[in-house]
């Protein structure tokens, strides 16, 4: 993982942060740790993948290598 994006990451800790996964899933939730492996930890996490019926999930670990993109909170 490239330094910019560990900063990024770094500063996203604590705040808000929107998970796309491989297979069309989108997550929100609390980045509350990550690893070199781009592995998360998100806490109060929502499934937002269908925007009509988004079901909370709560605390859980997203493993790296199924995450594309992770946008994180606006500055």
């Amino acid at each position: 993982m490239s330094d910019m994006a560990t900063k990024i990451l770094e500063e996203s800790l604590g705040r808000t942060v929107l998970v796309r996964l491989r297979g069309g899933k989108s997550l929100r939730g609390k980045l509350k740790g990550f690893d070199q492996h781009l592995n998360l930890v998100l806490e109060e996490t929502e499934d937002m993948t269908d925007k009509t019926n988004v079901k909370k999930l709560g605390a859980i670990i997203v493993r790296g290598d199924n995450v594309v993109i992770i946008s994180p909170p606006p500055r």
